[in-house]
């Protein structure tokens, strides 16, 4: 294992053995101690996954330590049992994904230390077909502290990491960029959109594409209220052929027309919502794909609720719609069905496949 440190700062871990020091996107001039990395990318689906981890909640509440810049974050009543409420959309949620044929790896959140977020773990890590593994620096103090609960340990048994690109010392640097939820990959066309916030900063996601050979495609998004929206993954979200985008969020009509024109030049039809529909979460979609292959879309309730006729017929013409109950998780926490995937794109480790419990992951 090689331990590197990029003149950033960033860590960099590697497995491979290389010919010179230098982080090479695309890793075309290396090689692994196992089977070719060609083989390994080409083996895993490059927009859509069947394996996502989720964690299933213990002490789900309001984040107070977020709710500074999510708008879309609701305090409880006094006498709601969020927690409650919250495991039960939670275990529908992972029921339903399941009868679909995901495959869903479940991590049991641990009660200490109280993490009120830990329900949306796409927003601290990022897998990759390449076998890389991403660690992101968050804003929330709490947030934080999603890192050290044990989710990877039961992921590293099962699959392979062979570069840990680790971002999180930026936030020393009051520098963040928070994941899926802060971009949205064009996993097929190496794009990266992003929206720039609070959460979201230049030099973090310079650093990130640099590293992963994406082209960036940045903008300025916001509420109705023209306050920058927290996360992309809200306004918008890509999947193999279909995207769809709150336009209208852009103020600058340059870089609304720039957002249209790159999706449909990357063969994507373009769904465009209105305020009503980013604000049921419209934006917070996720494609994946069961294990025969089907495609599937999954959203909340809310959201699917909130769109018109014409745009159920265009999402039913590309993919089987997926909505979900998580009426409380999205009030209380803010996020919705999309933050509650954490895509695994990781190569599997050798003859491990069968196993039903690693390490704390359930399935």
């Amino acid at each position: 294992m090689l331990f590197t440190e990029s003149a950033e700062g960033v860590r960099i871990f590697s497995r491979f053995h290389q010919r010179n020091s230098c982080y090479q996107p695309g890793f075309s001039h290396l090689e692994t101690d196992n089977e070719p990395l060609s083989t390994l990318i080409e083996s895993v689906p490059m927009q859509t996954t069947n394996t996502v981890l989720m964690i299933r909640p213990t002490r789900f509440s309001f984040n107070q330590d977020t709710a500074a810049n999510n708008r879309f974050q609701r305090p409880a009543t006094v006498a709601e049992d969020v927690q409650l409420k919250a495991l039960a959309e939670f275990d529908g949620y992972v029921a339903a994904l399941r009868r679909h044929g995901v495959e869903v790896l479940v991590h049991n959140d641990r009660e200490a230390p109280h993490t009120p977020d830990s329900i949306f773990p796409n927003n601290w890590w990022s897998s990759h077909p390449d076998g890389t593994l991403v660690l992101y620096p968050m804003q929330g103090h709490n947030r934080r502290l999603e890192r050290d609960k044990g989710v990877l340990d039961g992921l590293l048994g099962e699959y392979r990491v062979e570069q840990l690109l680790d971002l999180s010392s930026l936030e020393e640097h009051e520098v963040f960029l928070e994941g899926t939820g802060s971009m949205v990959l064009d996993r097929q066309q190496r794009i990266c959109y992003a929206g720039y916030s609070t959460r979201t900063h230049a030099q973090a996601l310079d650093q990130l594409v640099t590293h992963l050979g994406y082209e960036l495609c940045a903008f300025n998004a916001v509420d109705r209220q023209g306050v920058a929206i927290y996360h992309t993954n809200v306004m918008m979200s890509v999947g193999t052929r279909l995207a769809v985008a709150c336009l209208a969020s852009l103020p600058h009509s340059g870089e609304r027309t720039a957002l249209r024109e790159r999706l449909e030049t990357s063969g994507k039809q373009v769904i465009a919502l209105n305020w009503e529909q980013l604000e049921s979460f419209a934006g917070n979609m996720l494609e994946v794909h069961s294990a025969a292959g089907e495609p599937l879309l999954v959203m909340s309730r809310t959201a699917w609720q909130s769109l018109d006729a014409n745009q159920r017929r265009l999402i039913e013409a590309h993919t089987t719609p997926l909505p979900v109950n998580i009426d409380t998780i999205e009030r209380i926490g803010g996020g919705s069905a999309r933050c509650m995937l954490a895509e695994v794109f990781l190569p599997r480790q050798g003859g491990s496949a069968c196993l039903a419990t690693i390490g704390g992951l359930d399935r």
